[in-house]
C-alpha cells in the first residue's frame, strides 16, 4: 500500500502523527515518539502542513512552574 501512496514507512508515520496531533488525538510528545523524530523535526513537519502548535494556558502554567523549580535549584 505504501508503494501505491509513493511513501516510505517513515513518511507514513510522520503523516499519521501530524494528523493525529492536529485532531487532538495525540500530544506533541506522543506524536513525535510515534513518528520516531525529535521535537524540532516534528515542529518543522507541522509547519510544512500549516498545522499550528497547540499551546494552552495549562501548558504555560506548567512551563512557568518548571522554570521556577529550575531557578530554585540553581540558587541552592
Amino acid at each position: 500500500m505504501l508503494q501505491e501512496l509513493n511513501m516510505t514507512p517513515q513518511e507514513f508515520l510522520i503523516e499519521m502523527a501530524t494528523h493525529f496531533y492536529d485532531l487532538g488525538k495525540m500530544t506533541m510528545g506522543q506524536a513525535r515518539n510515534f513518528a520516531s523524530i525529535d521535537q524540532i523535526t516534528f515542529q518543522k513537519e507541522l509547519s510544512k502542513r500549516n498545522i499550528s502548535i497547540k499551546y494552552e494556558v495549562e501548558d504555560l502554567m506548567d512551563d512557568l512552574k518548571a522554570m521556577e523549580a529550575y531557578k530554585q535549584k540553581l540558587n541552592k
